[in-house]
């Protein structure tokens, strides 16, 4: 997969985590691109441990699976982060 390729697919992981989080988790369209890029590379970093599948191809329903999955792991961290700094 391309660079390009992995930027999209990183700020539509990230924008399907925020959809499915409960809550307002701040951050506008980069922190979500950023926030779904991170997450994919830990997607696929644990999908390759793990599954032994990678993020190969753009249309493929484990790359999919793992980059939202680990969209929504970096977003809960990030969301634990922000919160207690709210509170702080």
């Amino acid at each position: 997969m391309g660079f390009l390729g992995f930027l999209l697919l990183g700020l539509i992981a990230g924008a399907i985590a925020k959809l499915i989080l409960p809550g307002k988790q701040g951050g506008g369209w980069f922190v979500t691109l950023l926030l779904g890029v991170v997450g994919a590379l830990l997607g696929g970093w644990l999908g390759g441990l793990i599954f032994h599948v990678g993020l190969e191809s753009f249309f493929s329903l484990a790359t999919w699976l793992l980059a939202i999955g680990g969209s929504l792991v970096v977003l809960l961290i990030y969301g634990l982060i922000v919160w207690r700094r709210r509170d702080a």
